[in-house]
């Protein structure tokens, strides 16, 4: 999402940027980061639109100063929203991606894409995400011709900052506000609280959204540890190899092993079955939802 479709004439001179994130502590919804940008001369007039921290204004004052930011021709901005699935696989597979990297890579991807518009970027202040040193050397490694200035709580010292701030943050709030929670056709509520793992009305809404077999909803962030308090709800399922089912084997593990026909997913078919296999009935929710259908032949 970019706030140009032409680059104003302004672009070509020299420019600052700042960069923010929202929601990188909730277990619910995406983390976005966001970006505003303007030609250096512009930065006095900044400190007097009335960008602040976002987390210090009222969701009213902040959606009014992103629709004026939007609408100021002497401004673009643009952000990078990151699916919760994409947040917990990252953090989950084999060779690790913490959070930290992630963040750092969709700073420096926005910083990549404004220079890829032709902005002409001279300088970029940075909310720190760990140690601001370390921070700051790997950006500036990564764009030699630009300077980097990273701190804590760039968000109240720097105007830039704040409209990123604001950018990020009201963007997210759309985002959970619009999200199709399409996972179950019923008994789904939109009661999930603030997101953050400590509101007693998330803990509930997480509570009552856990599948046995396919866990939570994709709003939700499923590396997260405020999750695994609710692993031992789950169903252990153990699959056995092609060659134990033709050797007509058992597993020795001494586990219980559990069919999956018992939570509505068709494991086999017979022919009497077709008709309601067709038909969808009988299937979990989760299949049906995305209209999913077995697949017999590879």
């Amino acid at each position: 999402m970019e706030s140009k479709s032409t680059l104003p004439d302004w672009a070509s001179k020299p420019c600052i940027m700042g960069i923010d994130e929202a929601g990188r502590g909730p277990v619910l919804g995406p983390m976005v980061y966001g970006c505003l940008y303007c030609e250096r001369s512009y930065e006095k007039t900044l400190s007097t639109l009335n960008f602040a921290d976002s987390k210090t204004l009222k969701e009213e004052k902040r959606e009014n100063l992103f629709e004026n930011l939007k609408a100021n021709e002497l401004l673009g901005w643009a952000v990078d929203v990151i699916d919760p699935r994409e947040l917990s696989a990252k953090m989950l597979k084999k060779i690790k991606i913490n959070l930290n990297e992630i963040s750092h890579d969709s700073a420096s991807g926005l910083v990549t894409r404004v220079l890829n518009m032709g902005v002409f970027l001279t300088e970029v202040y940075v909310d720190t995400v760990g140690d601001p040193e370390k921070y700051r050397i790997k950006l500036s490694e990564r764009f030699p011709s630009i300077k980097f200035v990273v701190a804590k709580k760039a968000d109240s010292l720097y105007p830039v900052v704040s409209g990123a701030s604001i950018v990020a943050k009201v963007t997210r709030d759309r985002a959970l506000r619009d999200w199709v929670l399409d996972e179950t056709a019923e008994n789904m509520t939109r009661n999930f609280g603030s997101g953050y793992p400590g509101d007693p009305e998330t803990k509930a809404w997480l509570q009552q959204h856990q599948h046995s077999v396919f866990g939570f909803p994709t709003l939700v962030r499923f590396s997260w540890g405020t999750c695994t308090a609710y692993s031992k709800n789950m169903v252990e399922v153990v699959w056995e190899s092609d060659k134990t089912e033709e050797d007509g084997s058992s597993s020795s593990s001494g586990k219980r092993q559990l069919k999956l026909s018992s939570f509505g997913v068709t494991t086999s078919k017979r022919k009497n079955e077709e008709e309601i296999e067709s038909s969808g009935k009988s299937r979990c929710k989760f299949f049906q939802a995305r209209k999913l259908e077995q697949l017999a032949n590879f």
